[in-house]
Order: structure tokens, then sequence, then C-alpha cells
């Protein structure tokens, strides 16, 4: 099969009506963190047995259509011996993998990250690949202050993003490209638009300097929202009319699809902005769709607490999210159905 016809085929299965694709790629430290509000260790075990309940949900494969696994993930098998990405694929869920190594600052920028791992990363997707990943992830992270992002963090960031799509390319993997800005701080809605189009403005000319081929990349932006200290809310409405605003002045129509991330959202906000963006989209030349973590996650967890008796309700509650995100896929979900 030429990298084409390969790249074709998981964009095909990765950018489906009604899905979206479920982000279970938490680091170590992440992991700990999640896993401590519910008091479970972090154990191999611990984490082997968790990814298994969210990737063995049944019917998860009716609302999501990939998953993005951490790289000890890859390796991981169920009770019965069946490696986790082999699960994924039976539900009809296109397994993909975080290969960024975490931010440092960048230098003479500060306030300011850059995200490493682009040393041998060409090595570490062949591998990925062999365990059954057909597409990757990577983030680059932005601060709003009065000061940040700079160029310097806009510029340093959009070329890194590049470089990593563009090798992704090489290998037959589709890239997601991550420029997530965060959502800390009291800054405005305005000012939250402002940055993220500056920010995808660089990450599309980027991609473009690289050859990197946009029909074959999916972006995972964040939302355009007040910072979470803002004196003042927007409603589902404004951040769908200001985000769709962003979206249509820097993401080309060659995009297949933008997934969103939910970054700090609670699960029910995520879904009702979700749904508020395909109410209002019309005919937008992508597919405006979610990746979420946390918004998915969150009610798992809760449910789960580590107990072997509570895979099902922890299940119910995994599937439930999904099919909520796949109703707003459509512009149709309402807060009656939580």
């Amino acid at each position: 099969m030429s990298i084409k016809t390969e790249l074709q085929a998981t964009i095909t299965d990765l950018v489906v009506t009604g899905k979206g694709i479920l982000a279970a790629d938490e680091s170590a430290p992440t992991i700990v963190k999640r896993f401590k509000a519910i008091n479970v260790e972090s154990t191999e075990a611990n984490r082997c047995a968790y990814r298994s309940l969210l990737l063995t949900t049944p019917g998860l494969g009716e609302f999501i259509s990939g998953v993005i696994l951490f790289e000890e993930t890859l390796g991981q098998t169920t009770s019965d011996g069946k490696s986790l990405p082999e699960v994924a694929a039976g539900q009809g869920i296109v397994p993909g993998i975080k290969v960024d190594k975490g931010f440092t600052p960048l230098i003479n920028a500060p306030g300011d990250v850059v995200t490493q791992g682009l040393d041998g990363l060409a090595e570490r997707l062949a591998g990925y690949k062999g365990q059954g990943a057909r597409f990757a992830k990577w983030r680059e992270v932005y601060s709003i202050s009065p000061h940040n992002p700079t160029q310097a963090g806009i510029t340093s960031n959009a070329e890194v993003l590049a470089r990593y799509a563009a090798i992704c390319q090489s290998l037959g993997l589709v890239p997601i490209v991550e420029p997530e800005v965060l959502l800390d701080g009291d800054h405005s809605i305005e000012r939250c638009l402002e940055v993220i189009e500056l920010v995808q403005h660089a990450v599309f000319h980027a991609l473009h300097r690289h050859r990197v081929e946009l029909e074959y990349t999916v972006l995972k932006p964040s939302m355009v929202v007040p910072g979470k200290d803002a004196p003042n809310r927007a409603s589902p409405e404004e951040i769908a009319e200001k985000t769709l605003a962003a979206m249509r002045r820097s993401v080309p129509a060659a995009v297949p699809g933008i997934n969103f991330l939910s970054g700090g959202q609670t699960p029910e906000e995520a879904t009702a902005n979700l749904n508020a963006m395909n109410a209002l989209a019309g005919n937008a030349p992508w597919q405006l769709s979610f990746s979420y973590g946390r918004a998915l996650q969150q009610p798992v967890l809760e449910a789960w607490r580590g107990k072997p008796e509570n895979l099902q309700a922890a299940q119910q509650a995994l599937y439930k999210r999904a099919r909520l995100n796949g109703a707003a896929r459509y512009g149709n979900y309402s807060a009656q159905m939580e």
C-alpha cells in the first residue's frame, strides 16, 4: 500500500460523522494525579486495568473513531492476552499514540515553553507503527498573559509542530497537530480569540513550509473561551461564534477534521460548547468534533474508583458521555439528555 493510500485510509476511519476521539494518553505524572483523586495507586497493573476498561466498553465504537494512547498502553494486554491496540481496532476504533516528550522553557522568551521529542522521532514512530498505531499526536502549549505568547514562542512552536507532522506523514502516520492555548488566567474571550488566531496562522504557515499535506492532517485546537479566572463567563453560543470565527480565519478548507480539546472544561460544558458550534456551523468545510480526555473520563474515574465490581458502572458512564458528544456532533444535544 502506498503511503498516500495508507494516510487516506486512516483519515477515512478517523474523521467520521457523529464520532470523535478519546484522549487516553495521560503521561505518568498526570495519571498519578487522576488516580490520586479517587484513592487509587498508579501501578502498571492499575493503569492497564483502567485503560482496558475504557477500550472494552461495549458499543464505544458507535461514537468514538480513534483513541490516543500513552506509549506504555501500546504494549499492554487485557486479562485474556489481547493487546490493547487490537482491542480498540476490534471495536472499529483507530489506535494512535502521543509522541511528544513534554515541554521545557523557551530560552529568551520568558513565560513561553516549547515541546521536546523530535530527536529520534522517526525511529520511535516506526516502532509504534509496528505495535498497531496508525496516527500520532503532538502538543504545543501557549499561555496567555499581557506578554505571552511572544513572537519567538509562536514561531518556535509552529516550527516544531510542522517538523513532527512532516516526519509522521513520511512514515504513513496521520499527524494530529495540537496547539493548545491554555485556559489559565483572567483574560477576556476577545484576547483568547486574538491569540488562537495568531497561533494557528503561524502553525499553518509552518505546515506549508514543511510541505505537510493538510488533507492527511487533523487539527486539535482549543475553543475560544475566557480565562478561567476572568470576571465574565461566556455562553455556549458566544463560545461557538468566536471559535468558528477563529477557525474560519486560520484553518484551510483542506483540513478534513477539527477535533477540539476540552482543556479543563467540565464534561457538560465541553459537550454544550461543541453542540453550539455544530448548530451554528452551516456548511463549514471541516468536520467539527471532539478529542476529549478529562471531559470523557472524569465520570468514568468517579464511577470506577479502582474497584472491579464498579467496572460496568464505569463503562456505562463512558458510553453515556461518548453518546452525548456524538449527539453534539450533529447539534442535537440538550442539557435534558444529561
